[in-house]
């Protein structure tokens, strides 16, 4: 009895150690297993958030290929026959899609000019402007651009908002019942509208300025004097800079002040030199008129101390008295 008392308790604590062993792997596993989920569904979340962005729906499109940048590009090419070069780049760009935005020609053997403004579609930009280097000798070169992406979804999305706002204040408009409110409305509808149209003019102008670049060619002969490069600003510090720069601000000063006084001078001899006769005659008069002035009258004072003895004053002289 003690035997079979002893190997069944053994065999209860066994089964207790195993389950709850069992109870805390499976414990332990749980959070794994949600963690595992969790990183499921946001790897397909992101996976469908980047299909999105890359269908082009839900998130706006930023890729290279879609942005909004403005191209604009200035040239000179030095040419033989300038207005030969001119009527080939108008073809050009007539050919590209562009057109001719402006036109000033100069005529003349020596100092012949012809300064033209292109405008062509953004995707023929750089085709454009190598073919126009290709017509002569190259001088000067520059392209610059402005990405205006950033500007043009926000539009969008003004224009959006705005458009909400005109068709809720309509339906207000259509559903006024007294004057007054009426008059609120149609004044409250008119400044959304236009504020409405003054953002879609804003994106039409950006749409003009994505949509087609601009190109400034000049063509010069062969005898025109070449142009010089711009010059570039040099900021230089030192003693001798700062000496220079307070002379010059001298000489500015000091012409200033010169220029003052030859304007002023004109009339302080007009007005100054009469004012000062009538004044200086004025104070002669006035001392004509005025007598002159006599001898100042002298006040005797107190005598001074005689010399010798000081008299001294009569004796009192006693009172007499009457008899009994």
């Amino acid at each position: 009895m003690a035997l079979t008392t002893v190997g069944l308790v053994a065999v209860l604590v066994a089964g207790a150690c195993s389950a709850g062993s069992e109870r805390q792997a499976s414990d332990l596993s749980a959070p794994a297993v949600g963690e595992a989920a969790d990183a499921g569904e946001a790897a397909k979340s992101g996976a469908d958030t980047d299909q999105a962005t890359a269908g082009g729906s839900g998130a706006a499109d930023l890729r290279v290929d879609q942005r909004s940048i403005i191209y604009t590009g200035t040239m000179q090419v030095r040419v033989d026959d300038v207005d030969g070069a001119a009527r080939e780049a108008t073809t050009r760009a007539r050919e590209a899609g562009g057109f001719i935005g402006g036109d000033q020609r100069t005529s003349g053997s020596a100092d012949a000019r012809a300064e033209l403004t292109l405008r062509v579609p953004a995707n023929r930009f750089i085709t454009v402007i190598d073919g126009l280097a290709k017509l002569g000798e190259q001088e000067q070169r520059e392209i610059h651009t402005e990405d205006v992406t950033e500007e043009t979804v926000d539009l969008d999305a003004r224009i959006a908002t705005q458009r909400a706002r005109v068709d809720s204040a309509r339906k207000l408009l259509a559903r006024a019942s007294s004057i007054n409110d009426l008059v609120t409305l149609e004044n409250e509808v008119g400044r959304r509208e236009a504020d409405l149209a003054s953002l879609e003019a804003k994106k039409r102008k950006l749409a003009d300025l994505t949509a087609l670049s601009t190109i400034t060619v000049t063509f010069v002969g062969p005898h025109a004097a070449p142009t010089p490069p711009p010059a570039r600003q040099k900021h230089d510090l030192g003693f001798l800079v700062g000496l220079r720069g307070g002379w010059s601000a001298f000489r500015s000063a000091l012409t200033v002040t010169l220029t003052v006084l030859g304007a002023v001078l004109p009339f302080a001899l007009v007005i100054g030199v009469p004012v000062a006769v009538v004044v200086g005659l004025a104070r002669r008069r006035r001392a004509r008129r005025t007598p002159p002035a006599g001898p100042t009258p002298t006040v005797p004072g107190p005598a001074g101390p005689v010399d010798g003895p000081t008299p001294s004053a009569p004796p009192p002289v006693p009172a007499a008295r009457s008899g009994p």
